[in-house]
């Protein structure tokens, strides 16, 4: 039975020494590496370490960096971690406890013949600091800028581990999460005449993760965490830049259980503060759609409120729908949600930013659906002409008419649907324009403006609460 992976230091670390095998510090900087980075921040890390494991237990001392080490494993299936001490203490304040009982030289600030002064003193302990100077006496106060020895001072987190193997092995490979990169999704739609040109590209910042040669894989998907995990701090970078040695070619796309991974090509270095992008897919064309909707004034819950008679101006919705048919090349996309930037070229071909907007992760076959702002030049008002109220039981009853007026100023006729919403019993008792009932919550009515005209539609709604 493997033994619980021990955090403690001190009495873990001298168990561990005196196990039999190597116990040296190993420098990891040709290891092989593999990540796997999740839109929450976690990065799977995958190392193959060249250090010599012998047959049964043996321990070693490494330099891995920032890790989880609850989440150590061994790659392969032969290899057992039966014991660990973490040390991610990399602050002068923990330097100076593993000093304690040692002898520390310190710089006195003056100097003799132009060579710096410096006196030696015993540590005897921290909180409060204690030092026996060379006559016996002792001193709360330092006796000047310490000197550390290097085998004190930890440049990386060092992680001490027991592993026992079934048989002896040319190299160490561990699995771990750590943190300190994340990537997300941007898109780019450039809409022509029926059809558009999308592509995407996977953005990956690293705030503190510094790997070099790595191979680098993207998770899209909602993957569970176990309670007390929280998702890593928004990432602030100092510099965006793009990798000079960025992926040559789209990544390749798998389903791995109920997510999808992007395997992107060729090797990354990643360093902090600088982002890497990759594309996830070869440019592809869809067909689209614009539409455009007005909001309803009915509240979602609670009583129906009455508005009296002035107009209100509302706002014209700009939709814009990427149709996505199963069979063809986008349509077969699984898309990873992320940023949607909408370009349409004016008249001298020049490419103008028209729409930005979001979208969750998008099923293959399944339509992207994306708000791009309000229109210009449709305008809409709505009152509310009539409002009554009436108990029965212990329910209210209301009901209210409304009236939309849409101006067009456009050369062409268009289409504006409004739609009303709401949670409960209501419904739709007459109007104007046939109302489409979409869900129990929801009610459409599609208004025909003409060029240059104006179109109102007229309706009444009972609500009960």
């Amino acid at each position: 039975m493997t033994t619980p992976f021990l955090i403690r230091r001190g009495a873990a670390l001298l168990a561990l020494a005196g196990a039999a095998g190597a116990f040296g510090p190993v420098d990891p900087a040709a290891a092989q590496t593999g990540l796997t980075i999740y839109n929450d921040g976690r990065v799977l890390v995958r190392r193959t370490l060249p250090i010599a494991i012998a047959s049964g237990t043996s321990n070693h001392r490494l330099s891995l960096g920032v890790l989880e080490p609850g989440t150590l494993f061994a790659l392969d299936s032969g290899v057992t971690i039966v014991g660990g001490a973490y040390d991610a203490s990399v602050d002068e304040v923990n330097t100076m406890r593993r000093a304690v009982g040692s002898s520390l030289r310190f710089l006195t600030g003056r100097t003799s013949n132009g060579i710096a002064d410096t006196v030696t003193a015993l540590v005897l302990g921290v909180n409060p600091e204690r030092f026996k100077l060379s006559d016996g006496r002792v001193t709360f106060q330092r006796p000047g800028t310490p000197l550390y020895p290097s085998e004190l001072v930890l440049a990386d987190p060092t992680i001490s581990l027991a592993i026992r193997a079934v048989q002896a092995r040319a190299a160490l490979r561990l699995g771990y999460f750590t943190e300190g990169a994340s990537w997300n999704a941007d898109y780019t739609v450039v809409l022509g005449r029926g059809s558009a040109r999308v592509s995407g590209q996977a953005a990956i910042p690293s705030a503190t993760l510094r790997v070099q040669d790595a191979e680098i894989q993207l998770l899209a998907g909602s993957v569970g965490r176990s309670f007390g995990k929280t998702a890593g701090a928004p990432m602030v970078l100092e510099r965006m830049a793009m990798a000079a040695d960025a992926a040559q070619g789209a990544a390749s796309e798998q389903q791995v259980g109920e997510a999808h991974l992007y395997t992107v090509p060729g090797r990354l270095t990643l360093e902090p503060g600088v982002t890497s992008t990759v594309a996830l897919f070869e440019p592809a064309s869809a067909t689209w759609e614009r539409s455009y909707v007005v909001r309803g004034q009915i509240p979602w819950y609670g009583p129906l409120q009455q508005f009296g008679t002035d107009q209100n101006r509302v706002p014209v919705e700009v939709w814009y729908t990427l149709k996505r048919q199963a069979k063809t090349t986008f349509g077969d996309l699984p898309l990873p949600g992320g940023d949607y930037r909408l370009y349409e070229p004016d008249d001298a071909g020049r490419l103008q930013l028209i729409g930005e907007s979001s979208a969750g992760h998008t099923a293959p076959g399944r339509d992207v659906r994306l708000p791009a702002g309000s229109a210009f030049d449709l305008t809409a008002t709505r009152v509310q002409s009539t409002y009554t109220t009436r108990r029965d039981s212990l329910r209210t009853i209301g009901t209210a008419d409304y009236k939309v007026t849409i101006a067009n100023a456009k050369d062409s006729t268009v289409t504006v649907e409004v739609l009303e919403e709401r949670a409960g019993e209501w419904s739709v008792l007459s109007s104007s324009v046939p109302a489409e009932k979409l869900s129990s919550t929801s009610t459409r009515f599609r208004v025909r403006v003409p060029a240059h005209g104006e179109a109102t539609l007229t309706y009444r709604v009972r609500v009960v609460w």
